[in-house]
């Protein structure tokens, strides 16, 4: 499929803007607990956070293709803020009429063992329950969370600076993962979800975010170890022209090209009004990046040796968000689960058609 001239445009000024702004330094403070604000406020002012919203919520429409495109370049680079959590707080937060801010949010619940309860108290709310790893809870404006409330799945947006200590944490590539405890949280306003927005709708496109950042980083770390690989001279010679290192290259190539395949794959599958479809594509998508994720990161840290470990190299800064995100919003098992039970609702007569293309769900 032919790529729109505006979505190569917005391509080229993104990678443009994360080359300037989210160099090795920035990261590597941001893994140290200092938040990237210059970065932030730099992907801020091109409206990209909340582009997906329509104009009368200040966005512009944005085609969630494009987006998802943006983050790949995201991923790539290993940006350390809280991009595709702001793009999907703002999604429900909007959706829902709840008030949003310019500045960065995150979103929850992004696990699928956990729970938040809204029941009603007088004019207003209370909130139970726990949101863990929420990315980036630390240091966002404002949370956006979903609940089970007595009429259906809620959305409340809450004021980051007025809420419950958060228990904090990281994940392998140090990206804050905080937990937020509500015991009886009294809040002023919730909302009803409308049709096609709800918690499996956010873990699903939580999951699709995942797997197009991957998708990015995976094209990093194997352009690092094409240029490492023609660069390091062993025994007279660059290591790229020897046969194993070649066939490492050769199969690390392989893998990427299937991520940002299968990542494309579930991007389509969006906005189509099928959510059966939608999952079907999106669980496809997660588990075939995660595994691509899982060989390819041995395969160039075999070509690297014991440079790629260090911290001092790019590589680390790839593959230790690669071993992170396929464990967010549903690991490979989670979502491989989820292709199975729709080829078994399928039933026998259907498994071969589909695997072939020639009856696609």
């Amino acid at each position: 499929m032919a790529m729109r001239d505006e979505t190569r445009m917005l391509l080229e000024s993104m990678g443009r803007l994360f080359e300037d702004h989210c160099t090795k330094q920035v990261i590597d403070a941001a893994e140290t607990g200092i938040f990237a604000s210059d970065l932030w406020q730099a992907v801020s002012e091109t409206g990209l956070p909340l582009a997906a919203l329509p104009e009368s919520a200040g966005g512009a429409d944005a085609e969630w293709s494009d987006l998802y495109a943006a983050l790949r370049v995201a991923g790539r680079f290993a940006a350390p803020i809280p991009l595709a959590e702001t793009m999907l707080a703002g999604w429900i937060a909007s959706s829902a009429g709840l008030d949003l801010v310019d500045g960065p949010m995150t979103v929850g619940p992004v696990r699928a063992s956990d729970r938040l309860t809204l029941t009603r108290d007088g004019n207003g709310w209370r909130l139970n329950g726990a949101a863990s790893r929420l990315p980036y809870a630390s240091f966002t404006e404002r949370i956006v969370l979903i609940a089970d409330g007595p009429d259906g799945e809620m959305a409340v947006s809450l004021d980051a600076a007025g809420l419950p200590t958060a228990s904090k944490g990281k994940n392998i590539a140090s990206e804050p993962r905080d937990t937020l405890v509500f015991d009886n949280f009294q809040i002023a306003a919730a909302a009803l979800l409308p049709t096609g927005i709800s918690r499996a709708a956010l873990f699903r496109r939580g999951a699709l975010a995942r797997a197009t950042m991957m998708s990015g980083a995976l094209e990093r770390a194997m352009d690092l170890a094409v240029t490492y690989a023609q660069e390091r001279v062993q025994f007279g010679r660059p290591i790229s022209k020897f046969q194993a290192v070649q066939q490492n290259l050769a199969v690390l190539a392989e893998q990427t090209a299937v991520a940002v395949a299968a990542a494309n794959l579930g991007i389509q599958s969006l906005g189509q009004g099928d959510e059966e479809r939608e999952e079907f594509q999106i669980a496809i998508a997660k588990t075939r990046v995660g595994e691509a994720a899982t060989l390819a990161c041995e395969l160039a840290h075999q070509v690297h040796g014991a440079i790629g470990f260090t911290k001092e190299y790019s590589l680390q800064l790839a593959t230790r968000r690669l071993w992170s995100w396929r464990e967010e919003f549903g690991s490979d098992p989670e979502w491989a689960a989820k292709v199975g039970a729709y080829f078994c609702a399928q039933g026998a007569d259907r498994l071969w058609p589909i695997l072939t293309g020639d009856d696609v769900p």
